[in-house]
């Protein structure tokens, strides 16, 4: 991947940028002037000038950012989104933030932001930390890196449905963020997970003691993996917390795993209406076989909902568990891979923050 580049006439703004990339660790490549910045505009992962009028003619990208020595006026605001730009960074102000911004770029090899799903069951004992953790292994057996993020405070862990609860690393309540981005090469290190070829799987799973996660740190870490291009698979507890609504605003997609029974449905229909007053709208996932015959497409059409795959529970899967041998039966995987498909294809990666108003 090409390095980030900059195109800055101010000599001093251009001394803080080298040495915030060079504190960042990211190699930064300055061009010259105009034309040399024309030739090299739609490669680099990050763009940075100081003069709006460096851009002027060039076609619209992302992660334009225009540097400017304390707070800009408002004609060079206007200039500066005119030409683009995601963002307008003043230093020293946002000194932190445009450190953050190089960091993202050595960590984002992938050029784009990995896709979040969020799972969750519609009534209690659904099966959805089992479904989510198939999820995880089915993207790891792609060749997908994937990080997978117990949100459920009252969960028996996720460790424990992939039998990795004695294998070193941290849990949630060893997690403790002093700020609103932390690092995903941190993450990937002090995080238990599996690896196949050149993927990775890292596991952030809840413990049987201490506090579960916040929203901040929910926040964080599903931004640190997309960041690097992971698939991201968070699962949640039936009752929103802060730290659920956290992990929902960032989904491309919810999935809901439903068994095929009355009284399943009937509790998933309040979890649906709970999920939906949060602004979540997800898609059913049903667990077999029904012992009233009911069908999925008529489960989906209770709960005015779409139906996005189907599995049969596994009779074995509860022993598997217990010894530590869970993977995914042909049924759950072919529904996993299901479920994986629907995720939004991935787009170029998004700048760090929004631009300012």
């Amino acid at each position: 991947m090409s390095r980030p580049i900059a195109c800055l006439r101010d000599e001093s703004l251009a001394d803080e940028v080298l040495r915030l990339a060079a504190v960042a660790q990211c190699p930064l490549d300055r061009v010259a002037d105009p034309v040399e910045l024309s030739a090299r505009w739609s490669g680099p992962p990050l763009v940075l000038v100081d003069d709006p009028a460096s851009c002027r003619g060039l076609p619209k990208r992302e992660s334009l950012l225009v540097i400017h020595a304390g707070p800009p006026p408002t004609a060079f605001l206007s200039a500066a989104y005119d030409a683009g730009a995601t963002r307008v960074v003043c230093l020293p102000d946002d000194a932190d933030w445009l450190q953050c911004a190089f960091a993202d770029a050595v960590e984002s090899p992938a050029g784009r932001a990995g896709p979040v799903l969020a799972v969750v069951g519609g009534t209690g004992g659904a099966g959805a930390s089992v479904f989510a953790a198939a999820l995880a292994l089915t993207a790891l057996d792609a060749g997908e890196p994937t990080l997978l993020v117990d949100c459920d405070p009252l969960s028996g862990g996720l460790d424990l449905v992939l039998g990795t609860e004695t294998t070193p690393g941290v849990r949630w309540p060893d997690i403790r963020l002093s700020s609103g981005r932390v690092s995903a090469a941190s993450l990937h290190a002090a995080l238990p997970g599996r690896t196949k070829g050149n993927a990775r799987l890292t596991i952030l799973s809840g413990a049987r003691a201490g506090e579960g996660p916040t929203a901040d740190a929910v926040s964080a870490v599903v931004a640190a993996g997309r960041r690097t291009g992971e698939t991201v698979i968070c699962d949640l507890p039936r009752h929103p917390t802060e730290a659920t609504r956290s992990a929902l605003s960032s989904a491309d997609l919810v999935a809901m795993v439903v068994p095929a029974d009355i009284r399943s449905c009937a509790a998933a229909h309040r979890t649906m209406t709970t999920l939906r007053d949060h602004g979540a709208h997800p898609a059913l996932v049903i667990r077999g076989p029904s012992p009233s015959r009911l069908t999925p497409q008529e489960i989906a059409k209770t709960l005015s909902t779409r139906l996005l795959a189907k599995y049969t529970f596994d009779r074995d899967l509860p022993r598997l568990i217990d010894q530590g041998l869970f993977h995914p039966r042909p049924s759950l995987t072919r529904a996993a891979k299901t479920v994986l498909r629907e995720l939004t294809p991935n787009s170029p990666r998004a700048s760090p923050t929004p631009r300012h108003p």
